[in-house]
C-alpha cells in the first residue's frame, strides 16, 4: 500500500501538469521535470537513449530540451524553446501539429465514443474504408486498418501469401519496412537485421532502383521449384537516405509482377498522403500495386492509424470465409483514429495539400541546392521529390555537425535511424515560405561553422 501511495501521489503531479496551462508552470516545475526526465529515460526507458540521441542530451540537466506543446509548424520546448520542425516526425505532420480542423473532429469524437466494442458494427470504419478506396489508384478496394507501419506490413506480407500461394518476397536492399519480424525480415539494413537471425527465411534482397534485378531473383526462384508471393517496395525510400528510383522503374517492375503473377506491395507509408506532390507516389508512374500500405500522416499527426489496401482479387475466399484470419489488431481501425483519418482526407482534400507539398517542396528545395553550390565541400548530394527531401554529406561527421548547428538555431532536423550522412527534411505543408528561407539562413550558419570547425 505504501509503494502504490507514492504512486498515487506522483502520478497525481503529472496529471496536475497535463492539465496545467504551461505559463503557469513555475521555472521550479520545469527544472525537477526535465531532471526527472533524465533520470527516468536512464532508469526507466533505455540508458542508451540521451547518448543516441545526441542533439537533445546533456550533461547540465538544466541545457536539455523537453518537447511540451506543439502548433501547425512548429514545436515549442517546457521552457518557451520554438524549433521550426523540418523532420515532421520523419513524416506524421504532413498536416501540421494539431491542425485545428482535424484536432476538431477528434475532440468531438472523443466526447461520444472514444474507442469500439470489438462486437457491434462501428461505422467510422466502413465510411474511412470507402474514403481510401476512393482516393486511391486503379481498383485498390478492401482495407484493414491497423496501428503503426510495421503491422501494416505484415499484414501486407500475410495477405500476399493466402491471395498467391507463394512464399518467397523480393525486397531490395537498403530498403526499410519496419522492426516486427516479418518487416525486418524484408528490410535491407544489417544493423537491423543481425541481431534476430534467422528471421523469414524466403526473402531475397536486389538492388533498388534496377527492375531487372527483380525479374532475374524471380526467375531463379522460380527456377528451383520454389514460388514468389511478392515484391515489396517503397516509391521512394526513405530510411536509406531519400533514394529516387530511376523513372519508370514502378512501371517495369508492375510489368514483370504481372509477367510471373506475383503480388506487388507498395510501402507508401511515409511517401502517401500528399508528401511528395501527387496523394501517392506510386501516381507519379499511374501504378497500381496489389497491396498498398499507408500510415504515419494518415491520422492527421494527431491519431496514430496506418493500414492496407488491395485490390478485389487479393481478398481470397478464405478471407471472406474468416476475414479475422489475417489478423486482428484490438485497436485497429478505432473510433478515435477513424474520425482523425477522415478529417485528415477532407482537409487534404479541400486544401489540395499534395500540390502545396510539391510547390514548397521546390522552393526548399532550391534553396537547399544553393547550399550545395556554396558548401561543395561538405555537402556531396541534395535530392528527393515535394516535401520529402534529403542532403547527403561527404562524411557522417559533417551530418552531424551540421544536424548539431541546426539543433542550436532551433530547426528539428535528423539523419537516419543509425547515422547522419543524410539529413531529412519532411516539414509540415504548413511551413511558410518566410520559414522556409529562415531554414536556410540557418542551414547556411550551421554550414558555415562546420566548414570552421573541420578547417575545410
Amino acid at each position: 500500500m505504501e509503494k502504490n501511495e507514492k504512486v498515487l501521489n506522483e502520478i497525481t503531479e503529472v496529471i496536475r501538469l497535463i492539465k496545467e496551462n504551461p505559463s503557469h508552470i513555475t521555472k521550479e516545475e520545469k527544472n525537477k521535470m526535465v531532471s526527472d526526465t533524465l533520470v527516468n529515460f536512464n532508469e526507466y526507458v533505455s540508458p542508451g537513449w540521451l547518448k543516441y540521441r545526441k542533439s537533445v542530451s546533456t550533461d547540465d540537466a538544466l541545457g536539455a530540451i523537453l518537447e511540451w506543446t506543439d502548433k501547425n509548424q512548429y514545436v515549442y520546448g517546457l521552457k518557451g524553446e520554438k524549433f521550426i520542425d523540418c523532420l515532421g516526425g520523419f513524416g506524421i505532420y504532413t498536416c501540421g501539429h494539431r491542425n485545428d480542423e482535424i484536432l476538431e473532429v477528434v475532440k468531438a469524437q472523443l466526447e461520444h465514443q472514444a474507442l469500439h466494442s470489438q462486437e457491434l458494427l462501428d461505422p467510422l470504419r466502413g465510411y474511412l474504408a470507402k474514403a481510401v478506396s476512393e482516393i486511391t489508384p486503379g481498383d485498390l478496394k478492401y482495407c484493414f486498418f491497423t496501428n503503426g507501419g510495421a503491422e501494416a506490413v505484415e499484414m501486407g506480407l500475410k495477405l500476399a501469401r493466402i491471395a498467391t500461394g507463394g512464399r518467397w518476397y523480393i525486397s531490395t536492399v537498403h530498403a526499410f519496412h519496419g522492426k516486427s519480424m516479418g518487416a525486418v525480415s524484408m528490410g535491407g539494413k544489417g544493423t537491423y537485421r543481425k541481431p534476430y537471425a534467422p528471421m523469414v527465411q524466403q526473402v531475397v534482397h536486389v538492388e533498388y532502383g534496377v527492375a531487372e534485378d527483380i525479374r532475374k531473383a524471380i526467375r531463379n526462384v522460380v527456377e528451383v521449384g520454389e514460388s514468389v508471393a511478392a515484391v515489396i517496395l517503397e516509391p521512394i525510400q526513405g530510411e536509406a537516405g531519400v533514394i529516387v528510383p530511376p523513372e519508370g522503374y514502378l512501371t517495369e517492375v508492375r510489368k514483370i509482377c504481372d509477367e510471373y503473377k506475383v503480388a506487388l506491395i507498395f510501402d507508401e507509408i511515409q511517401t502517401g498522403m500528399g508528401r511528395t506532390g501527387t496523394m501517392w507516389r506510386c501516381e507519379a508512374e499511374n501504378v497500381t500495386p496489389d497491396i498498398m500500405t499507408f500510415g504515419k500522416a494518415f491520422g492527421g499527426g494527431i491519431m496514430p492509424i496506418t493500414g492496407i489496401i488491395c485490390r478485389p482479387h487479393m481478398w481470397t475466399k478464405e478471407l471472406v470465409d474468416n476475414p479475422w484470419l489475417l489478423g486482428s489488431p484490438t485497436f485497429g481501425g478505432n473510433p478515435l483514429c477513424c474520425a482523425a483519418a477522415l478529417a485528415t482526407i477532407k482537409y487534404m482534400i479541400e486544401h489540395n495539400v499534395p500540390a502545396e507539398c510539391g510547390r514548397k517542396g521546390e522552393i526548399l528545395k532550391a534553396g537547399l541546392e544553393s547550399l550545395h553550390q556554396k558548401y561543395p565541400e561538405i555537402i556531396q548530394e541534395v535530392r528527393g521529390v515535394g516535401l520529402m527531401l534529403a542532403v547527403e554529406f561527404h562524411d557522417t561527421k559533417y551530418g552531424y555537425q551540421v544536424s548539431k548547428g541546426m539543433f542550436k538555431r532551433r530547426v528539428l532536423t535528423a539523419g537516419t535511424l543509425v547515422n547522419a550522412k543524410t539529413i531529412r527534411f519532411e516539414p509540415s505543408v504548413m511551413i511558410t515560405e518566410e520559414d522556409i528561407k529562415s531554414v536556410i539562413e540557418k542551414m547556411d550558419l550551421a554550414l558555415e561553422c562546420t566548414k570552421r570547425v573541420f578547417n575545410l
